[in-house]
């Protein structure tokens, strides 16, 4: 099974993250972290890299659902987007897939909550 849910777009980066932020507004999703990780790998190991950038992206109303069925679930929140400059100048912008990495927890409500956040971060991907 994918980890991820993804696209690649022939637009910028910064394009990319703006689109990649407006569709995820759009799904009740904020963007609570941001990294920069071009820069964290320069500034921590002097390491050049192309654009990359992780979002860290939570719908309240899905978080408290997921929240309520399983307290640990936190350990596994927020949902990461990732968009990312490839080796052709296109750029990747990919979600993470909640079924897929909450697979391991043997909850049934949670994974039905997990199924409707795969839905709207499918909407997500499938919008930049």
């Amino acid at each position: 099974m994918a980890y991820d849910i993804g696209k690649t777009l022939d637009t910028s980066p910064e394009k990319a993250r703006e689109r990649a932020v407006e569709a995820l507004s759009a799904e009740g999703f904020g963007v609570l972290t941001e990294i920069d990780v071009q820069a964290t790998m320069k500034k921590k190991l002097d390491r050049d890299m192309r654009y990359y950038t992780i979002l860290g992206a939570c719908n309240p109303k899905m978080a408290w659902q997921a929240l309520g069925h399983e307290p640990k679930i936190g350990a596994m929140l927020p949902c990461n987007v990732v968009v990312r400059e490839l080796e052709d100048g296109k750029v990747e912008v990919s979600a993470v897939d909640p079924q897929a990495s909450m697979q391991a927890v043997e909850n049934p409500e949670l994974g039905e909550v997990a199924g409707e956040v795969r839905a709207r971060l499918q909407k997500v991907i499938d919008a930049v």
